[in-house]
């Protein structure tokens, strides 16, 4: 089972701004990222090919503390926090070496997708939700 994953990375030009740092919006792509790879360690796949499942994004925050720059090595840690029968919720903290860069959560829902139905929430299927624990206190 997993409950953690740490993504290392380094910020890329084009995720800069005029300013020199990082864009806000790049944080959210930075923590889906790390979600995505948290969902593979635990031999998932968050959206495998002819699915009749999703898990679209229900709730998302960050705050910033510290600017990410151009070059620059950085970790996000993205943790379970929470598994309800139909969504999960994660936290993600995004460091350079020791300083906290910014702090974010994520919420997202399990739905049903079928063609030409509205999406309708669903409990998280046994298979999903067996490989994946909320991080020990």
């Amino acid at each position: 089972m997993v409950s953690e994953y740490r993504l290392k990375r380094r910020v890329l030009f084009y995720e800069t701004d005029m300013a020199g740092i990082v864009h806000f919006s790049w944080f959210y792509r930075y923590m889906e990222e790390a979600e995505h790879a948290l969902w593979r360690e635990a031999g998932l796949s968050i959206s495998p090919v002819g699915a009749e499942i999703g898990f679209p994004r229900v709730a998302a925050s960050f705050d910033f503390h510290r600017p990410l720059r151009f070059e620059d090595e950085f970790e996000v840690r993205l943790t379970v926090v929470e598994i309800a029968a139909k969504t999960i919720r994660y936290s993600a903290h995004v460091t350079r070496g020791e300083t906290s860069i910014a702090t974010g959560t994520l919420t997202v829902a399990c739905v049903r997708k079928i063609a030409g139905e509205p999406m309708r929430s669903m409990e998280i299927p046994a298979d999903i939700a067996t490989r994946v624990e909320v991080t020990p206190a």
